[in-house]
């Protein structure tokens, strides 16, 4: 009986050894090569559906590594609007008034355009691993694609949203679901990949869904159009005085 017993829990550690091959930290490591690059270049749209109907904001948006950002809307009711990121500030120049803005406390929340994207989720967040604890609780599949099901919880109260749960591709190392989370675990806002597109050997999201759970018959669909990775840009491009 002790030898069946001995043997019973030694197949239990190897299965679980089996399933957990791979650990969170690695999991997040694999996933943001697909989402952080050197430089990059993209242009795109955001369509806001609500209560009021549909609408249609273009972008060109340029980036480098997770910490600098510059997006311009360029249609023609929003176009100059520019969101730059340097760090941890953000930064809205509006052409009409001719005055830029420094975003700080809960107004990083307010919503891009009326979208369900907050200006933080516009324009990323840090590294994960420095912002989140990650643990990993099993698997799931997510419109036929395996994926494992990871829980972020924020290591500090200067991250957008206390909590996250990613469901992330087994197999291409992209997100296919994100909910965010206050604290108490009430879900305000589920991102939803929709497409993606390969370059250069990574697979990037194209077009993301984005609903806020707090606002009603409101969601936000984001396509990147066109995508050039490792480009040059100009030295002065994340510059606050560029904004003008």
């Amino acid at each position: 009986m002790k030898k069946k017993i001995f043997i019973l829990i030694t197949m239990l550690i190897f299965t679980a050894a089996a399933l957990f091959a791979i650990t969170a930290e690695e999991i997040i490591e694999k996933m943001e090569l697909n989402l952080v690059y050197d430089t990059s270049i993209v242009e795109g749209r955001m369509v806001i559906n609500d209560r009021f109907g549909s609408r249609t904001s273009t972008y060109i948006s340029y980036a480098e590594g997770d910490d600098k950002s510059l997006l311009e809307f360029t249609n023609i009711e929003d176009a100059g609007q520019k969101i730059l990121r340097l760090e941890d500030e953000i930064y809205l120049y509006y052409p009409d008034a001719e005055e830029t803005i420094r975003l700080q406390g809960a107004a990083l929340r307010q919503a891009v355009m009326g979208s369900d994207f907050s200006y933080e989720d516009m324009t990323g967040d840090k590294g994960i691993l420095g912002s989140y604890s990650v643990t990993l609780n099993g698997e799931e599949s997510i419109d036929g694609n395996p994926c494992y099901i990871l829980t972020l919880t924020a290591k500090t109260r200067d991250v957008p949203y206390q909590k996250e749960i990613m469901w992330v591709d087994k197999e291409l190392f992209i997100y296919r679901q994100v909910h965010k989370l206050a604290k108490s675990g009430k879900l305000l806002k589920e991102m939803k990949l929709m497409d993606l597109i390969k370059v250069d050997g990574l697979y990037i999201p194209s077009r993301l869904t984005m609903v806020d759970k707090l606002k009603r018959n409101s969601s936000t669909e984001f396509y990147m159009d066109s995508i050039e990775l490792g480009v040059a840009l100009p030295a002065d491009i994340f510059s606050i005085g560029e904004l003008w």
